[in-house]
């Protein structure tokens, strides 16, 4: 596995990614408000925020004490965990994951698109992948969280945008490594396209990675500033 930690891709626009802070800043926010007593028992709240496909379409509720112990602490609108879900983390390596991908990506898909452009692109990303994981197992009763989705559409949007930059990665999660971004997502893509059809892991929402990489490849088409090109060169090292 490949884990990005700096892409060498000055911003050519945008002064500062403030979308992108600002983002991995509430994403943070929610968690460590998760994880203070006033959440607690954390699972109860949590689950209030996810999107259960099952509940989202109305067949039912989620199985009881099956991941969650659920006692609806804050009833919340189906219709709105579909945007929800997105700012739940149930663990500190799964936000950390995410933030990673986001700080890493992300400036560069915000310069293209502006900032106003790049947080709606964010969302909707995520929405069609929540969409996507539902299509996919309209009966599920198991509780979807994280940024995931949102997540894979900004790679799915920068790999049309830059795939030749150069990333600076850690392979195995230990081994650095200076790949092209086509390589390092490529990879990524292709682990989620193998899991969706293969992976016993039904704790994971691979359709939804899916889902949102396919989003952010096609929406970065018809959302980037004018001038923005695609598959563009890297810039020049000195």
């Amino acid at each position: 596995m490949f884990v990005p930690v700096h892409d060498i891709n000055p911003l050519k626009r945008l002064p500062f990614q403030w979308v992108t802070v600002a983002l991995i800043a509430l994403n943070t926010l929610c968690y460590l408000l998760f994880s203070t007593p006033f959440f607690s028992p954390v699972n109860q709240y949590v689950a209030e925020f996810a999107l259960i496909p099952a509940e989202f379409l109305g067949y039912g509720s989620p199985l009881p004490g099956e991941i969650f112990q659920l006692t609806e602490p804050l009833p919340m609108p189906e219709e709105v965990t579909i945007v929800t879900y997105m700012f739940v983390h149930m663990g500190f390596l799964h936000l950390a994951g995410n933030m990673t991908f986001l700080w890493v990506f992300g400036d560069n898909v915000e310069d293209a698109m502006g900032h106003v452009r790049f947080l709606m692109f964010y969302l909707l990303c995520g929405v069609i992948a929540a969409l996507t994981h539902i299509a996919i197992d309209p009966e599920s009763q198991i509780p979807v969280v994280g940024a995931s989705g949102s997540v894979g559409g900004i790679i799915g949007a920068y790999l049309m945008l830059h795939p030749n930059v150069k990333v600076w990665v850690l392979a195995l999660y230990r081994i650095p490594l200076r790949l092209t971004a086509f390589w390092v997502i490529g990879f990524w893509a292709a682990v989620q396209l193998y899991s969706v059809f293969f992976s016993e892991v039904d704790t994971v929402a691979w359709g939804a990675h899916l889902g949102g990489l396919v989003a952010g490849a096609v929406l970065i088409v018809i959302m980037r500033q004018p001038g923005v090109l695609l598959f563009d060169k890297p810039a020049k090292e000195v």
